[in-house]
């Protein structure tokens, strides 16, 4: 963390009027440094969000501002021509005194600044069944005012995010490595992975053979990276767009899905809490069709369900990799956690598995 003067350096490096009056860590997100800023000017009390972006995380952080710049332009654009409102539909990004989107500092850490979006609440976790469903329309939404969005002009700031293969190959190299001797603590769950290792082909095969569309996606599409109005209960706007990048809507759906339709926490211990809850499923499905609004194709809705089990078994992998060498990309708050998400994960898909096809009739009831 920077010293009080070091981050005010930062903060003043940004095009923001008034006086600083209030400078908080804000928000409980596994990868950037956030904080909240309170200003006072004229016209009374205005507040940002600054973000160091993770250096670990994030190796082309220019190119990843290029993206959040170019798609929220786009955004805004499509907004205004639907009779929306810019400032809360989507995310506004400050500009420096240099008039660029982010700020170096002196160490070369990478800093942003968005408008805070008054009056809207994100949620670690689905409180009821419309919280879920507003959540789904937006995402989806997000999916149709992006559907002629030139994805492939995009550039991809995590090589290979949801290039599952991939991840396969990686996860083998950490086991062989096994730099912090942790493997033999997780033969089980290596086991499992291995035992599915088909499951990494299911979509990339299919984009690879021109049977799915590349779109522009949000690739983290969890409950709490959706703005809820705190008057109207409604999903009012998409946020984190750190992993806007080319993609597959599979991929959006399924991660939603892995985190919002599970039964327990994703850290939880005790597995027998983890299943995935079919009638939250229905509810997401039937959101997230709705907020397409017809943009996708009919095999990208036949794919969805294969999304959530693959987005599931995905993060399986992730979540062990980085147990096995040394918990470097997700914070952790406690040892083990890294692993007790992976458990999760693995007991979600062995449970995803057995319901896919009331899954696949779900789709189908809303398609």
């Amino acid at each position: 963390m920077k010293s009080s003067t070091e981050l005010t350096k930062v903060i003043n490096a940004f095009n923001l009027e008034g006086e600083l009056q209030k400078c908080i860590v804000f928000g409980n997100g596994h990868i950037n440094d956030t904080f909240r800023l309170t200003f006072k000017t004229e016209q009374g009390t205005r507040r940002y969000i600054l973000q160091k972006m993770s250096a670990v995380v994030f190796k082309k952080p220019v190119e990843l501002m290029e993206n959040i710049s170019n798609v929220t332009a786009w955004l805004k654009k499509k907004i205004r021509e639907n009779g929306g409102d810019t400032e809360r539909e989507t995310l506004n990004l400050v500009m420096t005194r240099e008039g660029i989107p982010y700020h170096v500092d002196k160490e070369g850490g990478y800093w942003r600044v968005y408008k805070f979006i008054e009056g809207a609440t994100c949620y670690d976790a689905v409180k009821n069944d419309d919280d879920f469903y507003q959540s789904a329309v937006a995402f989806g939404h997000f999916q149709r005012l992006l559907a002629d969005y030139p994805a492939e002009t995009l550039h991809e700031t995590i090589p290979n995010f949801h290039n599952t293969p991939d991840r396969m190959r990686i996860f083998r190299e950490a086991v062989q490595r096994d730099a912090y001797s942790r493997a033999a603590g997780v033969q089980e769950e290596i086991r499992f992975i291995e035992e599915h290792e088909k499951l990494s082909h299911v979509l990339y095969d299919m984009l690879e053979e021109g049977k799915l569309p590349l779109r522009v996606t949000h690739n983290d599409t969890k409950l709490n990276n959706i703005m809820i109005d705190d008057a109207t209960g409604k999903a009012i706007c998409v946020i984190d767009l750190d992993t806007v990048m080319p993609g597959l809507s599979a991929h959006d759906f399924g991660d939603s899905i892995r985190f919002g339709a599970s039964t327990g926490a994703e850290d939880e211990r005790d597995l027998s809490k983890i299943s995935c809850d079919l009638h939250l499923y229905e509810v997401y499905t039937k959101g997230f069709i709705e907020g397409c609004g017809g943009a996708l194709t009919e095999t990208e809705l036949d794919m969805l369900p294969w999304g959530a089990v693959l987005m599931t078994f995905e993060n399986g992998i992730r979540f062990l990799t980085d147990y096995l060498e040394g918990d470097h990309y997700f914070k952790i708050h406690r040892d083990g956690q890294n692993l007790d998400r992976c458990r999760t994960q693995l007991k979600l898909v062995s449970d995803m598995e057995e319901k896919m096809q009331q899954m696949q009739q779900i789709v189908n009831k809303y398609k």
